[in-house]
């Protein structure tokens, strides 16, 4: 590679307060346009914010779980800039001095050999702000129409150092900051209603230089997948545009996902360009070390933490306990299954394990199919853990088993009673399956002779024979000692 990337991430999260930053109206979403509104955050002369204590303890809690430091003194300041959804011409900011300093994430990347490597993400700062309302552009023939119902809502924007070098580093590190964000309840995090947004700043230089190239940042991506594609597209356009000797210029530009594109917006704007100064209106206050020491207290159990307990206590491996960890209600489920099973200490890593295989391949499947999240799945963890039961018992086939769990999803009836009503319990007669395997061995000579020769493939194709005259209900693991014995 002639040329490298340098990629910084600033993420927007909206803080699940019931009232916004500065006024007491309702951050509800999907409300009749302009319904959430007052003098205060329509900026109307005269009137003064108050700051929302619990969007500050958010923001602490949030700085803490990410190694920051948290500033002893607080202020607010005065980001000045003119747009139609900005009803002040001013959103209340803060810039020298915001709440939560410094800090660092910790990411898990996977290696071109499949292998998994950490990698500490430095974190620049994490502040508050307002957010600006809502243009409405479409259907609009001489104009556009303004909601300022987001205006005022309580953002706390995290800012990443340019730490990272690739799309996918970029798309790991949203992932695992959503899933901190997740568990400690600060946010629903939900996209599609603007509560976590992310723009991205793109340089390109030569391997082993020093100094950044020209950024620019990358504005409108509205889900981890078109952030990803977004810095593949402007790597791309960058390191062309540098090879074919061209001026990069610093811009801010927006996605097209339809297009796969970025296009320019406008020029990107430096901090002196905002005028920045202090908001008169809040005055300059100290947190005391002894809130942020009881805020601290509250933070539950987080995601690095949970990847390891879940290796230690249920012998997952690792990668299996980061995917199952990522989304903290799958986490749960997969809990919840385990602890519903009562199984002894003995069959403990192994039954564990199975429920682990069982949630990300055929349930996640079947939820990614119907377009379902995993507390929506009709599914419950008490009815995955009767089906694992079965397969465990020996009265069902794994195989049988992954026919029962489609079922199980459409009818909501519990594997017991799909099994008993289709009769799809495991055959573990040995002496009919003998009966069967010596009927399978005569009928494939060629395949018996192969085994005997040291052809252990072979060995896979006679019990798929037999599997497939006792419809899958013979148990496996029967099938392949009685074959081995009787073809010895």
């Amino acid at each position: 590679m002639t040329y490298e990337p340098v990629i910084g991430l600033e993420v927007h999260v909206q803080l699940g307060t019931k009232s916004k930053l500065f006024c007491a109206c309702s951050t509800e979403f999907g409300s009749e346009p302009n319904k959430n509104t007052c003098p205060v955050c329509l900026g109307w002369p005269g009137s003064l914010p108050v700051l929302n204590e619990e969007a500050l303890k958010l923001a602490i809690k949030v700085g803490l779980a990410i190694h920051s430091r948290v500033a002893e003194r607080l202020k607010f300041d005065r980001k000045n800039y003119f747009y139609p959804d900005l009803p002040k011409a001013y959103q209340i900011s803060q810039y020298d001095n915001p709440v939560n300093h410094g800090g660092h994430l910790e990411v898990e990347i996977k290696n071109p050999d499949g292998s998994m490597q950490k990698k500490k993400i430095g974190i620049t700062r994490a502040h508050l702000e307002e957010d600006a309302g809502k243009l409405l552009h479409e259907g609009i023939k001489d104009g556009s129409l303004v909601d300022y119902n987001r205006a005022g809502v309580p953002l706390l924007e995290i800012v990443s150092e340019p730490d990272l070098r690739s799309p996918e580093e970029a798309y790991e590190y949203l992932n695992s900051l959503k899933a901190i964000l997740q568990y400690l309840q600060v946010s629903d995090c939900n996209m599609e209603e603007g509560q976590l947004r992310c723009d991205a700043n793109v340089s390109v230089r030569k391997v082993g230089e020093v100094k950044f190239g020209t950024k620019a940042e990358i504005k409108n991506l509205n889900s981890f997948k078109a952030v990803q594609k977004a810095i593949h597209y402007e790597i791309e356009r960058q390191t062309k545009m540098i090879e074919a000797g061209e001026r990069i210029i610093q811009e801010t530009r927006l996605w097209n996902d339809d297009k796969g594109q970025t296009f320019s917006m406008r020029s990107k704007e430096e901090a002196h360009d905002y005028r920045y100064f202090p908001e008169p209106d809040l005055v300059p206050f100290t947190i005391s070390r002894e809130t942020v020491a009881q805020i601290e207290k509250t933070l539950p159990e987080l995601p690095a933490e949970r990847v390891q307990r879940f290796i230690r206590d249920f012998g997952l491996s690792e990668y299996d306990a980061i995917v199952l960890v990522q989304e903290k209600p799958r986490a749960n489920f997969f809990e919840t299954t385990v602890s519903t099973l009562k199984i002894s200490v003995a069959d403990y890593a192994k039954v564990s394990r199975s429920a682990s295989s069982w949630i990300q391949s055929e349930l996640m499947a079947l939820l990614k199919l119907k377009k379902l999240n995993i507390e929506e799945s009709p599914v419950k963890p008490e009815d995955l853990a009767g089906l694992i039961k079965l397969i465990e018992n020996n009265t069902i086939s794994g195989k049988i088993a992954k026919d029962v769990l489609p079922e199980m999803f459409e009818t909501g009836k519990s594997a017991e009673v799909i099994v008993k009503e289709k009769g799809l319990v495991q055959v573990t007669d040995t002496k009919l399956i003998e009966e069967v395997a010596e009927r399978v061995i005569a009928a494939n000579p060629k395949s018996a002779e192969d085994f005997r020769t040291g052809k252990k493939q072979a060995l896979g194709f006679l019990v798929g024979q037999i599997m497939k005259e006792t419809q899958g209900k013979a148990n496996p693991k029967l099938v392949n000692e009685i074959l081995e014995r009787k073809l010895k």
